[in-house]
């Protein structure tokens, strides 16, 4: 008697080559499987060198914590706290967290998904007998039970990369999220910085005021005695409180200006608006610190936002990817095994068990364009982000030119502003000491005062443009912030 081979029967022979024809079909497939070019940094026009600046300036990139090159303590705490507190950098802290999830989830298909399942089942059968007569008739029951333990698995073969590059994608929108973040981050410390200089730049605005007021108010004591004595006219001295009046009416406006900037700092820094103070300070005493760009192609890795942009590009890529790979068949496999027996001391014993697998291949085959539609949106938002893309690294070279421009001029302006209150205060003092002396009218009194005013309230304008746009090109330049060596890659 000849020995039973597998290898022999019909039915196995036939499931071999059903195996060996599925496979050769594949490899054929194979290199007609094209999903698309894996993802490369478009090309760019790059500057050599930006136009405000001299090509030959040595670069000069923030530092992380680039404001306290402002040597204001108190800046630094609302900093800090605004840092922790901010309630946007805390949303996007929890983007950030989202994202990572959501490549969890992504990477799941890569691997079989296992289920468990146990049962435990009773069943109750009952049934008439005859016993002879009527009265002889008797009922039967029997119980059945039967326990059963079953472990299940699936896996979906990722022949055409579909599930890679939707991890891909997955992993670009998280740095996405991280980048974003980095943005928030850096706006919401130079929102800080901006508010901080204006309110000290409305707290030398209201000193100022002060002063004048006080100026105007001794000129007016002066020629409220020369009208005593008939040295001076009625008119003179209308003329001198109209403008003390004057004066004293911008105070106001000023301290409410003041008070919106202290304000707009509680939202920043994640407080209510009562539970924030600026002490006294002025833009005079605070330093400048320097700072100059590098090339622009280096900017490129010094801007979040760019480097967000450009994630989500990466990420879209990997959709189009996905989208294609939809065109092709899905191969999923499952498998099962487990244990059956009527009872449960015997439900793990060799002859309890029972097993399976299975393969099987989709593929559709009409869809009224679904799946066309589906990769014509995932290409069409692609070239969107393409456009974003590039519009950011054109709109962060323009943020660099104009802030380096807002610098160089209003440096410029603060030196010349400077020296028209120098020549007005001396012009003021020589008024105000020939009115005291009866020898000019209080027209050139008046007009000196204002002139004077006028000047010292501009200069304290003037310092905060200077300061604005320095935080302007701090952020221009990214704030220090650089982006990684890892990058999202397919």
């Amino acid at each position: 008697m000849s020995q039973w081979r597998p290898e022999r029967s019909p039915v196995v022979r036939a499931a071999w080559r059903g195996r060996t024809i599925t496979a050769l079909a594949a490899l054929l497939l194979l290199p007609g499987c094209n999903l698309g070019p894996f993802y490369h940094r478009p090309s760019l026009e790059l500057p050599a060198a930006f136009r405000a600046t001299p090509a030959t300036e040595a670069a000069a990139w923030p530092s992380p914590d680039w404001w306290r090159g402002f040597g204001s303590p108190e800046l630094d705490g609302l900093i800090a706290a605004a840092r922790v507190q901010n309630f946007d950098i805390a949303a996007a802290v929890a983007r950030v967290r989202q994202a990572d999830a959501a490549v969890s989830v992504a990477g799941g298909p890569l691997l079989p998904l296992v289920t468990a399942s146990a049962s435990d089942t009773w069943q109750l059968e009952s049934s008439q007998r005859s016993g002879g007569g009527f009265a002889g008739a008797s009922s039967a029951h029997a119980q059945f039970r039967s326990y059963a333990a079953t472990v299940n698995a699936s896996y979906e073969v990722d022949f055409w990369g579909k599930n890679r590059a939707a991890l891909a994608a997955a992993r670009a929108s998280a740095l996405f999220s991280r980048f974003d973040q980095q943005t928030v981050a850096l706006t919401v410390v130079t929102g800080v910085a901006t508010t901080y200089f204006n309110a000290l730049a409305y707290q030398d605005r209201l000193a100022v005021a002060q002063r004048n007021l006080a100026d105007a108010t001794d000129s007016l004591n002066v020629i409220r005695a020369r009208l005593s004595v008939g040295t001076a006219t009625a008119l003179d001295l209308a003329q001198q409180e109209a403008l003390v009046d004057a004066v004293r009416a911008n105070i106001p406006a000023l301290r409410s200006q003041l008070e919106q900037e202290v304000i707009a700092l509680a939202i920043l820094v994640g407080r209510p608006p009562e539970a924030i103070e600026i002490r006294p300070g002025t833009l005079d005493t605070l330093p400048l610190p320097e700072v100059a760009p590098g090339l622009p192609s280096d900017l490129l890795a010094r801007r979040p936002d760019i480097a967000s942009a450009e994630a989500q590009l990466i990420a879209q890529n990997a959709n189009v990817r996905v989208a294609r790979a939809a065109f092709f068949p899905s191969i999923q496999l499952t498998a099962s095994g487990g244990w059956q027996s009527l009872a449960l001391t015997t439900l793990f014993g060799p002859g309890a068990t029972a097993a399976s697998f299975a393969g099987s291949v989709s593929q559709t085959l009409f869809d009224n364009g679904v799946l066309a539609g589906q990769l014509g949106e995932a290409k069409g938002r692609y070239d969107e982000l393409l456009a974003d893309y590039r519009k950011a690294v054109v709109q962060a070279f323009t943020d660099v030119e104009n802030a380096l421009t807002a610098l160089r001029y209003a440096t410029e302006q603060e030196t010349l502003e400077r020296a028209a209150v120098a020549t007005a205060q001396r012009a003021a003092d020589i008024a105000r000491a020939q009115l005291a002396a009866g020898t000019v009218d209080v027209t050139t009194v008046l007009t000196a005062e204002q002139t004077l005013f006028s000047d010292q309230d501009t200069l304290a304008q003037v310092r905060l443009a200077r300061f604005t746009a320095l935080v302007n090109l701090y952020k221009a330049l990214g704030g220090g912030w650089q982006e990684p060596q890892e990058t999202a890659s397919e």
